[in-house]
C-alpha cells in the first residue's frame, strides 16, 4: 500500500513509544522505575468527576458546538481574565480534544506550504512534526542552558523572513522546565515586534510553577496581543490528561479558520468531558496548590540525586515536572566495552539493562540531555536514581 508523502516526513512520538514500552514491560511484572511519562501521577478532583457524571446523568451526551459549549467558553475567557489579565470573547476561543489538538488545528488553519515556524531548542517533540504535516517549516534557534535556556534576540531576529508565520514560545517548558523572565520575554518581544508574524504561547504548564511569576508575553508587551494565540488546557494543573480537553484564545480570523478544521476533522469534544472542565475552571484550587507542593519537594529529591552522579550535571527547573540533565559526562565512557555514545543508547541501556525508563534528549532538539518526569512517587525517585548510580558505577 502505498501512503501518502506527509507521513515520510513525520516521526512517531518518541515519548508516546517509549512510555508504551515502559507499561508493556511492567504489564509483564518487570519492576520498572518509570521517569517518561508527562502527566500528573494525581487522581482527577472529586468534584470534576461528580460534574462529568451528573451531566451523564442528566444526559447530556449530544453533540455540541463545535467550539465548545458556551458555558465552557465564558469560563475559559473568565480564567484568561483572572489569571492572564488577557481580555477575550466567547467567540475567539476553540475548545478542541486537548491542546495538542489545539496546536494542530493552528499549524493547520495559519501555514502555506513552506512557511517558517520559529521554535526553540530544546522544545515539545510534536511541535516541529505538527509543522511539518501543515506543510511548514521548523526552523530552530538554539538555547544555552547556562542561560536559563532563554533565547538570544539577535538569534532571533537572524531567523526571521519573509516566509516566517510564527514563533512558539512554550514556559514552563517541556523538555527543560525552564520559565522565562520578564526580561526573556521583553527581548522576544522586541525581536519580533517588526515583523508580521503570529505568537503562540503554549501555557499548558503555567500552575506549576515553583519560583519566580508566570508571565505571557501579552503581560510585558501589550502592543503584541492582537497577534497573540494563547493554548492552554486541562491535562497538567488539573491532572486531566486522559480526558482530552484543550483550548485555544487568539484573533477572531484565526480561531475561525481552526473551527473550520475542527469542523472537518473531530467536530466538538467530548460533551461530559466539556462539562468537568467547567467544574474544574469554576471550582476551588487548593488541590493544585497541594500538587505542587509535593512536586517541588519531589523536584528537590531528583535534582539533588542526579547531581550526585559522576558526569551528570542538572539544572533546577522553575516550572513543570521536568529535569533536563547534561549527561555529556557520560557519553564518552564505556559501558560493556563499548562507548555510550549516544543520549539515545544511554536511555536504552538504562531501560534494558537497569529497568529505569528516561527519554533521550536528541528527540528534543538537544543530544547530550536526558528527560525525566518526577511526576511520580518519591519511591520511584529513589528507586530510580538508585539503579542509575548503578548504571554509572559500572561505567569505565
Amino acid at each position: 500500500m502505498q501512503l501518502a508523502q506527509r507521513i515520510k516526513s513525520i516521526k512517531p512520538s518518541p515519548t508516546l513509544a517509549l512510555n508504551a514500552r515502559a507499561k508493556a514491560l511492567a504489564a509483564q511484572g518487570v519492576d520498572v522505575a518509570g521517569f517518561v511519562a508527562g502527566e500528573p501521577d494525581f487522581d482527577t478532583p472529586e468534584f470534576i468527576k461528580q460534574a462529568a457524571i451528573d451531566s451523564l446523568k442528566a444526559g447530556f451526551t449530544k453533540y455540541t458546538p463545535t467550539a465548545g459549549i458556551p458555558e465552557l467558553r465564558e469560563a475559559i475567557c473568565a480564567k484568561l481574565q483572572r489569571d492572564n489579565q488577557l481580555t477575550y470573547a466567547p467567540d475567539q476561543v476553540l475548545v478542541s480534544v486537548g491542546a495538542k489538538h489545539s496546536l494542530y488545528n493552528i499549524f493547520q488553519a495559519l501555514l502555506n506550504e513552506g512557511d517558517e515556524v520559529i521554535i526553540f531548542t530544546p522544545y515539545w517533540v510534536s511541535y516541529p512534526d505538527m509543522v511539518l504535516l501543515a506543510g511548514g517549516k521548523p526552523v530552530f534557534i538554539e538555547t544555552r542552558e547556562e542561560n536559563g535556556f532563554a533565547p538570544d534576540p539577535e538569534a532571533i531576529r537572524r531567523a526571521l523572513t519573509p516566509r516566517t508565520r510564527a514563533v512558539v514560545i512554550n514556559s514552563p517548558s517541556n523538555p527543560s522546565g525552564a520559565v522565562f523572565s520578564r526580561a526573556a520575554l521583553e527581548g522576544i518581544a522586541a525581536a519580533v515586534r517588526g515583523h508580521d508574524c503570529l505568537i503562540i504561547s503554549d501555557d499548558i504548564y503555567e500552575k506549576l510553577l515553583y519560583q519566580g511569576e508566570f508571565l505571557n508575553i501579552a503581560n510585558v508587551a501589550p502592543d503584541l496581543f492582537p497577534r497573540l494565540v494563547v493554548v492552554n488546557g486541562m491535562s497538567k494543573a488539573y491532572s486531566m490528561t486522559g480526558w482530552r480537553l484543550g483550548y485555544a484564545a487568539g484573533p477572531k480570523p484565526l480561531i475561525s479558520g481552526m473551527q473550520m478544521i475542527q469542523d472537518q476533522s473531530t467536530s466538538n469534544p467530548t460533551s461530559m468531558v466539556q462539562k468537568g472542565a467547567v467544574a474544574a475552571l469554576k471550582g476551588p484550587t487548593e488541590f493544585i496548590t497541594k500538587m505542587v507542593e509535593e512536586f517541588r519537594a519531589r523536584r528537590e529529591l531528583i535534582v539533588s540525586g542526579l547531581n550526585a552522579l559522576d558526569g551528570v550535571r542538572c539544572r533546577t527547573p522553575e516550572g513543570a515536572f521536568y529535569v533536563f540533565p547534561d549527561v555529556r559526562g557520560l557519553l564518552g565512557r564505556t559501558y560493556k566495552g563499548a562507548p555510550v555514545g549516544t543520549s539515545s543508547r544511554l536511555s536504552e541501556i538504562l531501560l534494558d539493562d537497569f529497568r529505569v525508563a528516561v527519554m533521550p534528549g536528541a528527540p528534543f532538539g538537544a543530544e547530550g540531555f536526558l528527560r525525566l518526569s518526577f511526576a511520580t512517587s518519591r519511591e520511584v525517585i529513589q528507586k530510580g536514581l538508585g539503579r542509575m548510580r548503578d548504571f554509572v558505577a559500572a561505567l569505565s
